[in-house]
């Protein structure tokens, strides 16, 4: 059995313009640099998995379905790009939350490994040779704890600096095109 490589990536704020628990599809933009990015990764072999802690739904803001028209809306500018997502894993969880089915301590939400993980089990993916994408240390640290090598993209998200080996990155880029180019030369 052949075993993928993948390129995890966050969505709020790294590959899309982040707006809080935005669900309106026609308010998403992808950011700077990220279809040309992506493309390039995927056109390299590379399988583009999103990664996403969507506490909108365990606070009640927006329902599961919601998050449907966001997919599409992402997948028509990444396809308008010539490129697209491979698959979408997402936790709905929150410990704080207000709806009780998905107020809940879990083991996927980042910075907990458990979405890579799952998504590496269903889609035989190769955890070595894969990276993860983010702009905040949780993204890193879901990514070192899965197996695999990270990009933080320095955008100015990140507002918990709490240092610990397990939330260094292997790299620090300004953009995806930047890390698709950091990618390519460590691969």
């Amino acid at each position: 059995m052949t075993f993928r490589k993948a390129i995890f990536i966050d969505k709020d704020g790294t590959l899309i313009e982040n707006i809080p628990y935005n669900v309106d599809p026609s308010l998403i933009t992808l950011t700077a640099g990220a279809a040309c990015g992506i493309k390039r990764l995927v056109d390299n072999g590379y399988i583009l998995v999103m990664i996403s802690n969507q506490a909108g739904v365990a606070f009640g803001y927006f329902t599961i379905d919601a998050l449907k028209g966001v997919i599409q809306r992402i997948q028509e500018l990444l396809l308008m790009a010539g490129t697209a997502i491979h698959d979408f894993y997402f936790c709905p969880h929150h410990p704080d939350g207000s709806v009780p089915e998905y107020a809940v301590t879990c083991t996927c939400r980042k910075p907990s490994p458990g979405m890579i993980v799952k998504a590496a089990l269903d889609l035989q993916i190769d955890l070595n040779r894969s990276w993860m994408i983010g702009d905040i240390l949780h993204d890193v640290e879901a990514g070192n704890r899965a197996g695999c090598r990270t990009i933080l993209i320095n955008n100015g998200n990140e507002t918990e600096w709490q240092d610990a080996e397990s939330r260094k990155p292997n790299f620090i880029a300004c953009n995806i095109n930047e890390a698709a180019d950091i990618i390519l030369k460590n691969t």
